[in-house]
């Protein structure tokens, strides 16, 4: 190889590395900025009436996240309990029934639009067909809104893990009689479980911290409410709210729940990685 031509690419991967090597430490720079910031005023307002009072009214002082919390509890946990079982099986169809229906290509496409789609158009769509026909604001309309993204992660998470899993696996248990909704369900799945629960672990993750659905559909509610059927504070749409008050207290509320927010999302992506890591 010609001297100058290999010092040439030596020089351009140098150059490459270097700029690569730059743009972390930007990144992380900022990432960890930002963490020290809401770590140093998050903290600052977490007390026990952070978790067992309600919101304060405006001008009021103290108060807490309590109705907040325990409405995103309801419509996160409702969401989670609607939206895996429908993911997981229409994982399983696209991924053991699907590789030439017209069907599976067809719900693998809106799958993947789904994915990509802006979470406020959710929110905005949700709205149309239930809010606006029930004329008031509900739990529920807020956890259809955030099924409609939970849905399409742990579809294409389940249908990605389940092809993984050996065809000799699958073939050993047909050599035995076993029907292929038994093979699917009791071989395949349990195969790949910690690969789904990896899934279901982001899409819940995912969903904590939206707000615009929320804001479209749940709304808000300054009082203690278990009601779905009623408007629902939840803590995304409060933190909203409360950042850009006048009123000190419900600004630094609102830093408390951004933390809580942030450690939830954090500790569910740590359990979904020892889950990912455990499979592998």
């Amino acid at each position: 190889m010609d001297v100058s031509i290999y010092k040439a690419r030596k020089r351009a991967n140098s150059i490459g590395l270097i700029l690569s090597m730059v743009a972390m430490i930007l990144g992380m720079v900022v990432l960890l900025w930002i963490l020290f910031i809401l770590l140093t005023k998050g903290f600052a307002a977490l007390n026990v009436d952070f978790f067992t009072q309600s919101t304060p009214a405006p001008g009021s002082e103290g108060g807490g996240l309590a109705n907040a919390i325990t409405g995103s509890l309801l419509i996160v946990t409702t969401c989670t309990l609607i939206s895996t079982p429908i993911g997981i099986l229409a994982g399983i169809f696209l991924s053991e029934y699907g590789d030439r229906s017209k069907v599976a290509s067809v719900t693998r496409f809106v799958t993947d639009i789904m994915l990509s789609a802006p979470s406020i158009v959710i929110g905005l769509f949700v709205y149309a067909i239930i809010v606006a026909q029930v004329k008031h604001f509900s739990g529920w309309a807020g956890t259809v809104a955030l099924c409609l993204l939970a849905v399409p992660v742990i579809v294409k998470t389940t249908e990605n893990m389940l092809r993984l899993v050996p065809n000799t696996l699958r073939e050993a248990t047909y050599a035995l009689g076993t029907p292929k909704w038994k093979v699917s369900l009791s071989v395949v799945l349990r195969a790949a479980k910690s690969g789904v629960m990896t899934g279901i672990l982001l899409a819940v993750a995912r969903v904590s911290g939206e707000t615009a659905p929320l804001l479209f559909t749940a709304l808000n509610n300054q009082f203690y409410s278990t009601n779905m059927n009623k408007p629902m504070s939840n803590l995304p749409v409060v933190i909203y709210q409360f950042a850009f008050s006048p009123y000190e207290n419900w600004i630094n509320l609102a830093w408390g729940g951004a933390l809580l927010i942030t450690l939830t999302v954090l500790g569910l992506n740590i359990v979904a990685r020892v889950f990912f890591r455990e499979k592998s």
